[in-house]
């Protein structure tokens, strides 16, 4: 029964994180959304309702706990702005100039950018899986974002920088929270790492600043499922799998988000998708799928995640 319960809730998690995406693109293209008042509103909520659940539902002492350590709460504050922050708006930015489908899956090109900074760092050597899972990552962009036409990209120039960047983004935050995470519960983290950067960006567009009135009950809706669904139960649902899956089971199903992004943004929002663009996206799904698969215990990537020193990024 366990098995059965973590199996729903990574599936419902990670659905959830790519409907998510699908919904904002909804939210930017029809309704106007500010980007900026999405991306505050959004992380200011669910950060404030993760700690909710740590606090009733966890070790609530960790909540404060983090900010008594010098060495703990500038590091929370780096990874709220440079990691959470950079992550969700450059995200973000990339579904309102494109969509949501083609910027899921770039922001999955960040195993890759890990691996290409620890070989570039010497701390890792080129394997054989390495050169597949940068082949596949290499193929899938290129159909992904050109559908087979050398002459053009299928997908706006705007759409694909932010896209990268926020693979970038993704890479460093996934790096840089481990010491955290060996130190206090994932919920801690990510519920602070929210709230430091909504705080932050609603200096420059504060979340009472907004034309409520004008908003339809759909619109409404659709906002709710964004930061309630999308953003704080998909995170917390995905954590809870982890009580009764492996971090590889977990990591495995997590996979389906890009898929469900893929799906929804190309049958709902009726998103035009050629053929060679299916052929990109299922590319990079099989990179996800084979890295999450990766029994190589020893990998100098995983070695990396496991540590407890923070690396040092120049």
């Amino acid at each position: 029964m366990n098995r059965k319960k973590g199996l729903f809730l990574v599936i419902t998690g990670a659905t959830f994180w790519g409907i998510g995406g699908t919904v904002a693109q909804k939210l930017f293209h029809q309704y106007a959304i500010d980007i900026n008042w999405l991306v505050t509103t959004r992380l200011l909520i669910a950060g404030f309702l993760l700690l909710a659940v740590q606090f009733f539902g966890k070790d609530s002492s960790q909540i404060l706990g983090v900010w008594k350590k010098k060495r703990t709460a500038v590091p929370l504050i780096i990874f709220g702005l440079m990691g959470m922050l950079a992550v969700q708006y450059t995200y973000m930015a990339s579904i309102k100039h494109g969509n949501a489908a083609v910027a899921t899956l770039l922001q999955y090109l960040a195993p890759v950018m890990i691996i290409i900074y620890l070989i570039l760092r010497k701390q890792s050597v080129f394997t054989r899986k390495d050169f597949i899972t940068v082949s596949l990552a290499l193929a899938g962009c290129f159909f992904l974002l050109t559908n087979g036409s050398i002459s053009q990209l299928s997908v706006p120039i705007l759409a694909v920088i932010w896209g990268v960047l926020s693979g970038i983004a993704l890479a460093f935050y996934t790096l840089y929270a481990v010491p955290l995470l060996k130190q206090y519960d994932s919920l801690v983290v990510v519920g602070w790492a929210m709230i430091i950067g909504g705080f932050a960006l609603s200096f420059i567009h504060p979340p009472w600043q907004m034309d409520f009135k004008s908003l339809t009950l759909e619109a409404y809706v659709y906002l709710v499922f964004v930061i309630v669904f999308g953003t704080m139960i998909a995170f917390w649902f995905y954590i809870e799998s982890l009580q009764s899956l492996s971090p590889k089971e977990s990591s495995l199903f997590g996979s389906i988000e890009p898929l469900a992004a893929v799906l929804t943004t190309v049958f709902w929002l009726k998103e035009p998708f050629g053929i060679f663009q299916w052929v990109g996206a299922i590319c990079i799904i099989i990179m996800i799928a084979l890295l999450s698969l990766n029994k190589d215990s020893s990998s100098k990537t995983i070695q990396l995640l496991k540590m407890k020193k923070p690396l040092r990024f120049r």
